[in-house]
């Protein structure tokens, strides 16, 4: 990857376990952090997470990202924004200010904002690069003193490339977050948001509804009914014990989405109880039973076999947004991405060769890519090598 430094803004819980799991990946790699609390800063001092620490105004008024050319080489300086969305957008703006020509990415549940903030910073004449992002990782606990070195070891981690997406800098993210233990995927922002409504901001207002509505229940009953909550109430509401504020701005920033997919858990509980006041049976049991059967199909943790992994290359001409095409079209194919190179062979022309597990529906994929204009090859990787 040839990255000499990395900053990360924010040190709660996704920021100190970037730092732990870079530390442990690339131990020779100075690791440096901005945080608003002198306390988290004390803290991450004192058990070696970073290097450095200082909080904002220090960092710029001590020259942090005002001097680009402090590295030889692009990319060999990044910058992690682990910052509340609004905060990130922020960040961009300061850093395009200044004059930062590094690397930065971020780890924000929701993109558009960021996505959004990225791209007027382009058109503001930004020199940094960036490639958003968001590791599907977390905790219940928040702050940097829940931070672990384990925290991304095999979750996944989605990349938002855009059309404005420079290659080598994807291809350097995503070098960084593999080593980070994470697996990559590349899907659009926008249906990120709406992806991430579902599987995290919906399931994260449920759970709260759920202790809400046994604290009431409670109160009607007269009985201590949260003392008498079994396993599966706990698992299931163990995540609405998350931080409020950060939770508060997650919501908000992806509300449009996350107000379809309440709406539409709505309805997919209305049926169910409709079936209850039929007192149709069949129909509950149906009813349970498919998301019974989904829910067992899914594995504890998929590990991919390396005779089974496959290399696909693309020719592809050298342009913003054709990594952002190629990679989207695999995450479509359900596949997954277990490393890319970029070979350029002249000024306007490159190859993709990107290596890629044995999931998902690879004629799908050749389809795809041959519709969009590219002429994509796929063979198993040993014959690659061979």
């Amino acid at each position: 990857m040839n990255i000499e430094r990395i900053t990360i803004i924010g040190l709660g819980l996704i920021g100190g376990s970037v730092a732990l799991a870079a530390r442990r990946a690339m131990p020779e790699v100075a690791l440096r952090a901005v945080d608003t609390s002198p306390d988290t800063i004390v803290y991450a001092l004192a058990h070696g997470i970073v290097d450095e620490a200082l909080r904002p105004d220090d960092a710029r008024d001590a020259g942090w990202f005002s001097a680009p050319d402090a590295l030889p080489a692009e990319g060999r300086d990044l910058v992690v924004l682990a910052a509340p969305p609004a905060q990130t957008a922020g960040w961009l703006a300061l850093l395009t200010g200044l004059g930062y020509g590094g690397l930065v990415t971020d780890v924000c549940s929701t993109k558009h904002l960021v996505v959004s903030a990225a791209r007027e910073a382009m058109l503001g004449g930004a020199r940094f690069r960036f490639v958003g992002g968001h590791p599907m990782a977390g905790s219940e606990r928040s702050g940097v003193m829940a931070a672990s070195a384990t925290l991304f070891d095999g979750a996944y981690y989605v990349l938002t490339p855009t059309e404005a997406t420079n290659m080598d800098a994807y291809r350097v993210v995503h070098e960084f977050v593999t080593a980070l233990g994470a697996r990559v995927i590349s899907v659009d922002a926008a249906q990120h948001d709406e992806a991430v409504a579902i599987v995290s901001h919906v399931p994260h207002v449920t759970a709260s509804a759920l202790v809400d509505l046994a604290v009431g229940r409670a109160d009607d009953i007269g009985a201590d009914l949260l003392r008498l909550g079994a396993g599966g109430f706990k698992d299931m509401t163990r995540i609405a014990a998350g931080d409020p504020d950060l939770w508060t701005g997650i919501c908000m920033a992806n509300a449009p989405a996350l107000r379809r997919g309440i709406a539409d858990l709505g309805a997919v509980l209305e049926r169910f109880s409709g079936a209850l006041e039929r007192g149709d049976a069949a129909a509950v049991r149906a009813w349970l039973a498919a998301p019974a059967d989904v829910r067992r199909a899914l594995p504890a943790r998929w590990v991919p076999a390396t005779a089974q992994l496959r290399e696909l290359t693309v020719p592809v001409s050298d342009r913003p947004g054709v990594v952002g095409i190629v990679t989207t079209a695999v995450s479509r194919a359900g596949c997954n991405i277990e490393d890319i190179e970029i070979d350029h062979q002249s000024e306007e022309t490159a190859v993709l060769r990107l290596v890629l597990t044995d999931e998902g529906d690879s004629d799908a994929l050749i389809a795809d890519l041959r519709e969009r204009g590219f002429d994509p090859v796929l063979v198993p990787l040993e014959e690659a090598a061979s």
